[in-house]
């Protein structure tokens, strides 16, 4: 006979695929009820209609439905009352709830910024993002390109984030949770918005979502010196910064800027990316604006279409093509970006009145 403890040890291997812990640890599981070798499981959903249940039942089928005592496993779901969420968002957030929450101290920020759009610095971001994350990483990402936001369809994430009790859980994709602009408009948009606004939005992201316990927290910047660059270099205290040029002249001389700027507002910057080197762009840009910066060369990425089609595809090239040469080479940097860590945050972050 099954006891109702090995079903419950089963399901503690059953993982949120948001919230990224065990539902037993989650307080989900509503009911557990056996007769015989049939066993029945409810789960307590966070929202009406959450759009990974799937994810739900094939782990409840892999981790229940194969113990050897176990013939039929069946799962039904409930949804949790306000109580409920009011409760789950308090063990989330456990003593900072009203205080605001606090990225960890531990969690590396890693702003990646160009001069110019147009250098390929969302595409590296993902790819840049996805690498860490095989590299064992917890890795978040900030889609704080506002007028450009693109990176829901590089991870091809068409969900929006879940709001549970004024707390958002960022959608998941690729093991990497995900905040953007993009998941608050409609269709296709565009954001008109002033300074303050901007600023409001980054602050919300960086203190209503919950984040976890991320190791890495990747930022797409926008390209150049406005307002949301100085926004979060405000916002991000100790933030390093990666700065993303092509190999020709005049977009070095635009990302010396992004690198002054990210300087000044106390970021240090781990080094330069040169991306798209090829007979087209020419090579050496990104060696010459590192020696500018008395920093390293992280290392180049030779233009290839499969970085576009991987992106339009919705998956991260060193995902979906890692022996490519672009996706090593990206992969070659993500490992030195790894070594070259020096800290993390020595204060909190600010509260939203």
């Amino acid at each position: 006979m099954i006891t109702r403890e090995e079903i419950l040890a089963a399901l503690s291997r059953v993982i949120d695929p948001e919230l990224r812990r065990p539902v037993t640890e989650l307080d989900m599981v509503r009911d557990v009820s056996i007769d015989g070798s049939e066993v029945a499981v409810t789960i307590a959903l966070t929202v009406v209609g959450c759009p990974l249940r799937s994810s739900f039942e094939d782990q409840v089928a892999e981790h229940v439905g194969t113990l050897p005592a176990v013939s039929k496993v069946t799962l039904r779901f409930d949804v949790m009352s306000p109580d409920e969420r009011a409760a789950l968002t308090t063990k989330l957030r456990g003593d900072v709830e009203t205080k605001g929450i606090k990225i960890s101290p531990r969690t590396r920020v890693l702003a990646v910024a160009s001069g110019k759009g147009g250098v390929g610095k969302s595409s590296l971001t993902v790819n840049l993002a996805a690498a860490l994350a095989q590299q064992g990483h917890e890795v978040g990402i900030i889609d704080a390109d506002i007028y450009g936001h693109s990176i829901p369809h590089m991870l091809g994430i068409q969900r929006k984030p879940v709001v549970v009790d004024k707390m958002i859980v960022p959608p998941v994709a690729h093991d990497m949770r995900l905040m953007s602009i993009g998941f608050f408009l409609d269709d296709n948009q565009p954001v008109m918005w002033r300074g303050p606004m901007l600023h409001r939005a980054l602050e919300q992201f960086l203190q209503d979502v919950h984040w976890g316990e991320l190791d890495v927290l990747v930022v797409d910047m926008p390209p150049g010196t406005g307002d949301v660059s100085i926004s979060l270099g405000q916002l991000l205290p100790r933030a390093e910064a990666i700065v993303v040029t092509t190999p020709q002249p005049l977009a070095q001389e635009v990302a010396s800027r992004a690198a002054t700027m990210a300087q000044k507002t106390g970021m240090r910057v781990v080094g330069v990316i040169e991306n798209m080197t090829s007979d087209v762009f020419g090579a050496g840009g990104g060696e010459r604006l590192a020696n500018e910066l008395g920093v390293p060369l992280l290392g180049s990425v030779p233009l290839d279409a499969r970085v576009r089609e991987a992106a339009d595809a919705g998956e991260p090239l060193v995902t979906r093509d890692p022996d490519c040469e672009p996706a090593q080479a990206i992969l070659a940097i993500a490992h030195a970006i790894d070594e070259s860590r020096a800290g993390g945050f020595t204060r909190t972050l600010p509260l939203v009145s």
